[in-house]
């Protein structure tokens, strides 16, 4: 026998024995994975520097997340449901669910740091295991399952759960909140943004001799209570709120409630019903609200000081974390920072801003998501008369939880009832234009520190689309006939 025969037959004979071994060691892709993957849509503008490589794994984990998807559904047999809304993309295929707060977790247990999270593999935890907050994690990532599957198949890029509403028809839609959701793409749309009304201004032929001072809660000393424990909305106002246990898609589960503070002094209420009207307007002129660039601008404190420059956002969703990655536009990262008079407490704050809080601006609304281990405290008047609140109120967001912490709507609707107050009732109303969130550390009476800047690290928003519709109002209703000045 020629030793090309010895060696077929030694082959063949390694094949034979080995073949069950060598498929389990070949990766392989079942064809009705490859189909749904064809369907995949595309995110634009992913090439650049590095962009093979970070394709390259984000095609491996599409892959899994399609995978641990059909291995789900082949138990109930609704995967075919799946593909003919996927190929037919047809918003009037039925429900495919999977379970919500009992399903099964793909993936490690959620590590406690960033350089912890595994990225070796898929794996497939027992029945048994649940995930409070119905999350699947697939290899390294954590998120909801429907914003996984719509990311994937319609909206590369879709941020969060705030970007999403169920169609009508969607018996197991997500903010239903039962034992199983639906991940049928097409059973959901995006959020769209909705189109603020103008606000009818006077033209007024008196005008205020110099601009009327704003209220200023900064060195107020805010007491604590519990919410929303014994505290109701004052209107038919009802927000939103996410499943029992769910938190951000990022942050770990708590059970902690959101904690608030209240102000112990008697500024006034920040209500338009409080300042005598103006009646000797002239004619009415439409003042429409636009979009700006960059629809908020970010400052950093330590203490009383001001450390970096302003960061302006132009991202619908951006984390400001303590880490010392350069920033970018989806990022602000405090760690890179410096500060020649930082005192060892704010170094110690710092090392413990961690993930810190992300902040989404979808559909006229702005939320704030603690991604951190340690709590943020959030000053937002917008969102304190939602609930009826005093102006001045601080609110805790435990780790994991997320607050709407301004509504473009409910404020279009203040600056329309305070236009016919007079300049002073717009004017007051920038304030609500600003949003104060603190770090780790939180003030108020309950708390060493009372306030804001007497906080380690915090940041302060300034939402410029309603500060810009609010200078054109004042604008169009008159500039004080004296300026001010130092010496006005």
């Amino acid at each position: 026998m020629s030793f090309l025969g010895v060696f077929t037959r030694l082959f063949l004979s390694v094949d034979c024995t080995t073949g069950k071994k060598m498929s389990s060691i070949l990766p392989f892709t079942p064809p009705v994975v490859k189909r749904l993957l064809g369907w995949k849509k595309s995110a634009s503008g992913s090439g650049g520097a590095g962009g093979g490589e970070q394709n390259g794994q984000e095609e491996k984990w599409c892959e899994k997340a399609v995978k641990s998807l059909v291995k789900k559904l082949k138990k109930t047999g609704r995967l075919d449901e799946l593909e003919k809304a996927i190929t037919t993309q047809n918003c009037n295929t039925k429900c495919v669910t999977i379970p919500s707060t009992c399903s099964e977790i793909w993936g490690l247990s959620t590590p406690n740091t960033v350089d912890q999270w595994d990225t070796t593999g898929l794996y497939s935890f027992s029945e048994q295991t649940r995930s409070l907050d119905g999350r699947l994690q697939v290899s390294h990532r954590k998120g909801l399952p429907h914003v996984i599957y719509c990311r994937l198949w319609r909206w590369p890029d879709l941020h969060s759960h705030h970007e999403l509403k169920a169609i009508e028809n969607c018996e197991y839609a997500f903010n239903l909140k039962k034992d199983e959701v639906c991940v049928n793409p097409y059973h959901y749309q995006r959020v769209e943004t909705p189109v603020l009304p103008p606000v009818l201004v006077p033209r007024h032929t008196e005008i205020l001799t110099e601009l009327p001072p704003l209220d200023d809660y900064t060195h107020s000393i805010p007491e604590n209570t519990n919410f929303p424990a014994g505290i109701e909305p004052q209107s038919n106002y009802i927000p939103e709120t996410p499943p029992p246990g769910y938190i951000s898609e990022d942050g770990e589960t708590s059970d902690q409630q959101l904690n608030q503070s209240m102000d112990t002094g008697s500024p006034a209420e920040l209500s338009p019903t409080t300042l005598s009207p103006v009646n000797h307007s002239l004619d009415l002129q439409p003042v429409t609200y636009s979009e700006p660039a960059f629809w908020c601008s970010i400052a950093y404190y330590e203490l009383n000081q001001r450390v970096g420059e302003t960061f302006h956002a132009s991202q619908p969703s951006l984390t400001v974390d303590g880490f010392t990655d350069p920033s970018n536009s989806e990022r602000f990262c405090l760690g890179l920072l410096s500060n020649v008079n930082r005192n060892a407490t704010v170094e110690m704050t710092r090392r413990h801003i961690g993930r810190g809080v992300r902040l989404y601006y979808i559909g006229g609304e702005v939320f704030a998501e603690c991604l951190s281990d340690s709590a943020i405290f959030v000053q937002s008047p917008n969102c304190n008369q939602r609930y009826g609140w005093h102006p001045a109120t601080v609110c805790k967001i435990p780790p994991g939880c997320n607050l709407k912490i301004f509504n473009n709507q409910e404020f279009a609707a203040l600056l329309a009832q305070s236009v016919n107050q007079g300049f002073e009732a717009v004017y007051q109303l920038t304030r609500m234009c600003t949003i104060r969130m603190s770090f780790v550390k939180g003030w108020g009476a309950e708390y060493r520190r009372q306030t804001v800047t007497s906080t380690p690290c915090w940041i302060e928003l300034h939402l410029n689309g309603p500060l810009q519709w609010l200078d054109k109002v004042l604008t169009q209703m008159g500039s004080p006939s004296v300026r001010c000045s130092s010496m006005s």
